[in-house]
């Protein structure tokens, strides 16, 4: 009889259910990697068009038992959290399939956003997780200019055109904007992670303040359910024979080959100071 393999050495078990189809395999689980800054625009930031493909094959091929994301993002875009979260929402809805978050080191803000998308959220013990709040930073740049002889020149139609210009002093009008929009986006954040974590958020903790937790502080305070990892915690959920079946995003030539514009340059500074702000 001829042998079914040839060149392995030794069959295993996982061999023969793949290519017998009649050998009854165990659940799979696909998993998916949500790591980097959020929507920022660098080489390999998490988007809602970059992921849209790979969340889609990951609910729908193979009818899978579950989603596993893995979380390892410091924020970023509100807008791009927020558009991901409720893909993977509307995507668990329509195929009935459970959505399961792991954190590494870090989801907070954005990635928190992201975490809130699955139905349960698991962490390390020294997971960095929270940062419930919203942040704009930026440089003003006019005391420079003026050192060097240098006129800013500005023309608009609208009072508001301009506004936070970092070449022009500072207006208090525009702070006060700028505070009165971040505060709306605040409570956005605020009311999608009481839609999504309910009755399990500590009542008597202010979670909303822009803290980050550990892992196991997170999961006393209801902002997380348990502290496990991924492969763990699926077999003790779908049994040991389960399978974890990966979808990434697919990069382009150019970062296949590992090639870096100025902007991705840019793009990792930027998310390695990001990182840098939870101690990572």
């Amino acid at each position: 009889m001829p042998a079914l393999f040839v060149g392995t050495g030794q069959s295993t078990s996982d061999d023969m259910k793949r290519f017998l189809p009649f050998v009854k395999s165990g659940p799979t689980v696909s998993v998916v990697r949500l790591s980097g800054l959020i929507g920022t625009g660098g080489r390999g930031a998490l988007t809602d068009r970059a992921l849209d493909q790979v969340l889609e094959r990951a609910f729908k091929r193979g009818k899978p038992a579950a989603v596993a994301l893995e979380i390892n993002s410091p924020g970023g875009s509100p807008v791009q959290s927020a558009l991901i979260g409720a893909r993977i929402e509307r995507l668990s809805k329509e195929r009935d399939v459970p959505v399961f978050a792991f954190v590494e080191d870090v989801a907070a803000s954005g990635g928190y956003w992201l975490a809130v998308a699955a139905d349960e959220i698991y962490a390390d013990a020294n997971s960095i997780v929270g940062s419930i709040g919203v942040i704009s930073a930026g440089f003003g740049a006019h005391i420079f200019l003026a050192r060097q002889g240098v006129e800013r020149r500005v023309y608009t139609a609208g009072g508001s055109k301009s506004m936070l210009d970092p070449f022009q002093p500072e207006k208090p009008e525009d702070v006060a904007r700028l505070k009165r929009m971040l505060s709306e986006i605040h409570e956005n954040f605020i009311d999608h992670v009481k839609s999504r974590r309910g009755d399990k958020l500590d009542q008597s903790v202010d979670l909303f303040t822009g803290e980050v937790w550990t892992g196991r502080r997170a999961v006393e305070l209801g902002l997380a359910d348990g502290i496990g990892h991924i492969t763990t915690v699926m077999r003790e959920r779908f049994g040991k024979d389960v399978n974890l079946r990966r979808y990434d995003a697919r990069r382009s030539l150019a970062q296949r080959i590992g090639v870096q514009l100025a902007g991705d340059v840019m793009g990792g500074i930027e998310e390695r100071a990001a990182y840098a702000r939870f101690g990572l």
